[in-house]
């Protein structure tokens, strides 16, 4: 596919993201690129985002290599979202969303989850609101598969994610699956009523303290106040300390929270939405661990004991510098 690079709309430690135009058809998709050589976790992604189609998963478009004299790049090409994430859309809505514009993208991340977790058998392990994406219509769409995994057959391997959005099993390190997504189902609809990570307290954007807090003290977030009973039981649901007792995305579905409210319209802004950090809280607190693990003279987070993990988060901290001249084109072709 040749195609057009444009303006920036993501940045993380590994990849960029770029707003790209098809030749041949004048579409706008969304172009992943990291260099071909620290590539490995965008082809992971790729691999399983071809295998999914929903509405409520963002759709692939194609993956590719670009070479140059000097550098070969991984591309992985995907429906594109003129509306940023969900984190953008509760940002633009005055930093937080109304019970029921909370009940409607709930509802639809519910089915993008209850699809990957019931008919392809994949935790997603990332779930938090800047890897919801909000499409054409305004509605909910999963993206960013980068921590993704197959459930069966269980092996062990490292758990990945974001600190904030970890379910108690994966703050220990002992698993993760797709109890541990529905978790951060009750996480991110707390983001949303509040517009803010889902803990509080003087230590709560401290990731140590915060895993220490869930894996360790057997806290959990605490239920906004402004909520409902019916949402306060929905996210009980959610956030039961037992991965086993937590229901599953086919039964939230039915919870009374979400089939009792009226399908709503979200109001959205117009324009470009970018997803760049606005704190170091979003470059550390609320980044997945999975974009630090390219780096391999980095040491690995779940190695590590309690005590030197600390000093692991030295190694991760804001990106603040950007590629030159972000606002030029180039134009790619790749001959088929």
């Amino acid at each position: 596919m040749n195609w057009t690079r444009g303006k920036t709309i993501g940045h993380g430690s590994s990849a960029t993201v770029y707003a790209a135009t098809c030749h041949s058809s004048g579409e706008i998709i969304a172009v992943k690129t990291a260099e071909y050589h620290r590539s490995e976790f965008l082809q992971r992604e790729a691999n399983i985002l071809s295998s999914l189609n929903s509405p409520y998963v963002i759709k692939y478009r194609g993956c590719e290599i670009t070479e140059t004299p000097f550098e070969a790049t991984y591309n992985l090409l995907m429906e594109y979202a003129p509306y940023g994430t969900l984190t953008d859309v509760t940002a633009k809505n005055g930093g937080l969303l109304d019970e029921a514009r909370v009940v409607k993208y709930t509802r639809q991340i519910l089915l993008g989850l209850e699809y990957i977790h019931n008919s392809k058998g994949i935790a997603h392990c990332d779930i938090k609101g800047s890897n919801i994406l909000v499409g054409d219509n305004g509605e909910a769409k999963i993206g960013d598969f980068g921590c993704a995994k197959f459930v069966k057959p269980e092996i062990t391997e490292p758990v990945k994610g974001t600190p904030a959005f970890m379910a108690p099993e994966v703050a220990r390190g002992e698993r993760q699956g797709i109890e541990s997504d529905i978790w951060a189902v009750g996480c991110t609809v707390i983001e949303m009523v509040t517009g803010s990570h889902p803990w509080i307290g003087l230590d709560s954007t401290d990731p140590v303290s915060v895993l220490y807090r869930v894996g360790y003290l057997g806290e959990a977030p605490e239920l906004p106040c402004s909520l409902t009973e019916q949402a306060k039981d929905f996210l009980g649901k959610c956030l039961k300390k037992e991965a086993k007792e937590r229901w599953t995305a086919t039964q939230l579905l039915n919870h009374p929270f979400l089939v009792t409210k009226p399908n709503i319209e979200p109001e959205l802004g117009t324009g470009l939405v970018t997803n760049s950090p606005t704190s170091v809280t979003d470059q550390v607190f609320w980044r997945s661990v999975e974009e630090e693990e390219e780096d391999q003279d980095r040491p690995s987070w779940w190695e590590c004991h309690e005590d030197e993990r600390i000093s692991v988060l030295n190694w991760i901290g804001p990106t603040w510098d950007h590629m030159d001249g972000e606002d030029w084109i180039m134009v790619r072709r790749n001959n088929d």
